[in-house]
């Protein structure tokens, strides 16, 4: 999910990868069918609405045939728009509707997730849709046969260099989503979901032990401190703290660490649960309350009102272990974090921008 400033106005509603594969699967099998090209095809979201999809290709033969759409995920600033994604369809034997992996597609490697290990990577909802138009087409062309759904993602292996796939054990390629067949512009669905995910994943692999931060930067510095850990015990909240502690708050987890940035810690330590610039600033009058607790002087917290980001908090107050300022910033940070999970043994490590770290942990 990019962090990127939410535009202003309407935004664009857009499909997911889901519908499309959908769209593909439904066009190829006219295709096969009829022998001739579909170059647009309508299907039924999951909430109810029609969509219409135009084939980028098509192409058929008596054993096969393959269509693709290019997706448009409207204003999201989703890392498949764009991206063409399509199906294969083919006939089998069996009777049944098969789902096969196609390029740019990942396959399950790990417990945890909805699929079972070693399936294509595509979402019990989307599966659902397909099925669904499929079996329609089929029932309204009296055709009693089995139908292999082979879906594609061209360049999808790349594409999935920029998700959270492979931490998650999906390898080689995207993953097939949407739960609505709809993305909602900067709704943050997807990067939720993959928290949610990866947190599945950790505990079905044994690990009751997370490492949560807020991305590649802090994860870095938190890998050469726990070095024996699986990639799947680091868990990215990005901006939502909020829901990654709901999500720990409904599981086994026992213990966590938590890395943050100096610049989310100012806004965690008022209560900000998602520290998206859009959804919230930092409170100077706040800080300035924390310093004053902390023991500073009037003369030097009053200085907090000429800072124009966090950051620079650091000009003020030393970056060391034990400054007072950040001991007092983490424990308000401590007490909005256990609030959520009181049954969790939780540590935090401050990140400034040079990542340099300073460790804090309640003792009883």
């Amino acid at each position: 999910m990019s962090l990127q400033p939410i535009p202003s106005g309407p935004l664009r509603t857009g499909y997911t990868t889901g519908s499309c594969a959908t769209a593909c699967a439904k066009a190829a099998l006219l295709a096969l069918i009829k022998q001739t090209s579909v170059q647009q095809i309508d299907i039924e979201l999951p909430i109810g609405e029609t969509a219409s999809f135009q084939m980028n290709s098509c192409q058929y033969s008596l054993l096969s045939a393959s269509c693709s759409t290019i997706k448009d995920a409207g204003d999201d600033p989703d890392v498949t728009h764009g991206a063409e994604i399509g199906c294969k369809v083919s006939w089998n034997n069996n009777n049944e509707i098969i789902f096969l992996r196609g390029e740019g597609v990942g396959i399950v490697t790990l417990p945890g997730l909805a699929i079972d290990i070693g399936e294509p990577a595509i979402n019990p909802v989307p599966r659902q849709m397909m099925i669904r138009e499929v079996s329609q087409v089929l029932q309204s062309q009296n055709i009693i046969k089995g139908v292999n759904l082979e879906v594609f993602v061209v360049n999808g292996s790349e594409l999935a260099k920029k998700t959270l796939n492979a931490r998650l054990g999906i390898i080689g390629g995207l993953s097939i989503l949407g739960t609505t067949g709809i993305v909602k512009p900067f709704s943050a669905s997807a990067y939720i979901a993959s928290i949610e995910q990866g947190i599945d994943v950790a505990l079905a692999n044994g690990c009751t032990d997370l490492i949560i931060n807020s991305g590649g930067r802090t994860e870095k510095q938190l890998k050469k401190l726990y070095p024996h850990l699986p990639d799947y015990a680091f868990i990215q909240y990005g901006n939502w703290i909020g829901e990654t502690l709901q999500k720990i708050k409904m599981t086994p987890v026992s213990k966590v660490v938590m890395g943050i940035m100096l610049g989310k810690a100012v806004k965690l330590a008022k209560g900000e649960f998602n520290t998206h610039s859009d959804q919230s600033s930092w409170d100077k009058d706040f800080i300035i309350r924390v310093a004053t607790e902390s023991g500073y002087p009037s003369a030097i917290c009053s200085q907090i009102q000429e800072l124009t980001m966090a950051r620079r908090l650091t000009e003020l107050f030393p970056f060391t272990e034990n400054e007072p300022f950040y001991q007092t910033l983490c424990s308000y940070c401590y007490q909005q974090c256990i609030s959520v999970i009181p049954e969790v043994s939780l540590s935090l490590l401050l990140f400034d921008a040079n990542d340099q770290m300073i460790s804090y942990h309640l003792h009883y």
